[in-house]
């Protein structure tokens, strides 16, 4: 079975619950980790962004 957070309503969904495509993050092997699916993803792109402000010379590299 696989999992979805949905954007809109901030609830995991299920395959059998699932909203609109444009609604949800997913999908994902674990309930926890489709609950997580922010977190995770902010986190994701602070990493990013920071390389990216690396590679542009903006901020020395992080230790």
């Amino acid at each position: 079975m696989a999992y979805w957070f949905n954007i809109v309503t901030k609830q995991v969904e299920t395959d059998d619950n699932r909203a609109r495509d444009e609604d949800v993050m997913g999908p994902y092997a674990t309930e926890q980790e489709a609950h997580d699916a922010f977190a995770t993803a902010r986190k994701r792109t602070e990493e990013w962004d920071q390389a990216d402000r690396e590679w542009e010379g903006d901020e020395p590299p992080k230790k």
